[in-house]
């Protein structure tokens, strides 16, 4: 026989919910996300209307709805290859240059004090602050007595007299929250001076270098005033010379115009999402760690 317990079986008490409170400085922050997304909204609704302008039928078409014939218009009956291939060559060679330049530059304002380098570093101040329209007609002079007027030769020294002031700034800049105590050890492990520079320094200055290159790509690939002034035939534009070349007097036919403002788009949104995922600077702090 199965013997039953007279006591009352007691159910435990539930517990009681802690009561979260939220901060108050996490109350505020809808307006935050409202503020970003209003933002956001205004930055890329023009450039969602460029690409939805850049897929419609254009002047004299017969198509309807969605369409692609403004970019194989622009591709098979004007320069648009050639000047893209020349923003291209163009921005490439800047960038190169002035890292090559403004890197090791830069390293020598972080880590040298005398009145030498500052001296040189008021200069480059100097130099940073005043606007490229100042130097165009004396430029322009010179480069006519040389031959570099109608050479994208010549509009690539611009370019790098342009961004190598402030590409130097950049990379000084960025050294500075590298810890010298790095160099320190690799020197006493037996390392050179421009050793170090390169495996210890430039290694962990990677994010810097590459919002260097990115200023430097942008400045050159943006770039109307030296390129409409020193430029002369069509097939040495680059792409913003070329595409004042699509606005007519009476009327402007805006789909090729935004077809190739799609193209211009193109490359900086690329470099960009190849780019997004280095750029870290987390890695700098543990490796002190115990020093």
């Amino acid at each position: 026989m199965t013997r039953i317990d007279p006591t009352p079986a007691v159910r435990e008490p539930t517990p009681a919910r802690p009561n979260r409170k939220v901060p108050p400085e996490a109350r505020g922050q809808w307006w935050r996300f409202v503020l970003v997304l209003v933002i956001t909204a205004v930055v890329i609704i023009p450039i969602a209307a460029v690409v939805y302008l850049s897929v419609l039928p254009g002047l004299g078409s017969t198509s309807t709805g969605v369409t692609l014939e403004n970019f194989a218009m622009v591709f098979s009956q004007t320069n648009v290859d050639y000047w893209l291939e020349n923003s291209l060559g163009v921005t490439i060679v800047t960038v190169i240059i002035s890292l090559a330049v403004a890197a090791p530059a830069g390293y020598v304002l972080s880590r040298v004090r005398n009145r030498l380098v500052s001296g040189y570093s008021l200069t480059l101040f100097i130099v940073q602050s005043l606007p490229v329209v100042t130097a165009v007609i004396p430029l322009f002079m010179l480069f006519s007595m040389l031959g570099l007027v109608d050479n994208l030769g010549g509009v690539t020294i611009i370019y790098v007299g342009s961004t190598l002031s402030v590409a130097t700034w950049m990379m000084a800049a960025y050294y500075d929250s590298i810890p010298i105590s790095l160099e320190e050890a690799a020197w006493m492990d037996g390392c050179s001076l421009f050793g170090g520079f390169l495996r210890i320094v430039l290694r962990n200055a990677l994010p810097g270098v590459l919002s260097t290159a990115i200023f430097c790509f942008l400045l050159a690939w943006n770039d109307y005033l030296i390129s409409v002034v020193f430029l002369r035939s069509d097939v040495n534009y680059t792409l913003p010379v070329g595409l004042q070349t699509f606005f007519q007097q009476n009327a402007t036919n805006w789909g090729p115009v935004m077809a190739v403002a799609v193209i211009m788009m193109l490359p900086p949104v690329i470099l960009f999402a190849a780019l997004n995922k280095y750029f870290s600077v987390g890695g700098i702090g543990g490796a002190l760690a115990g020093r």
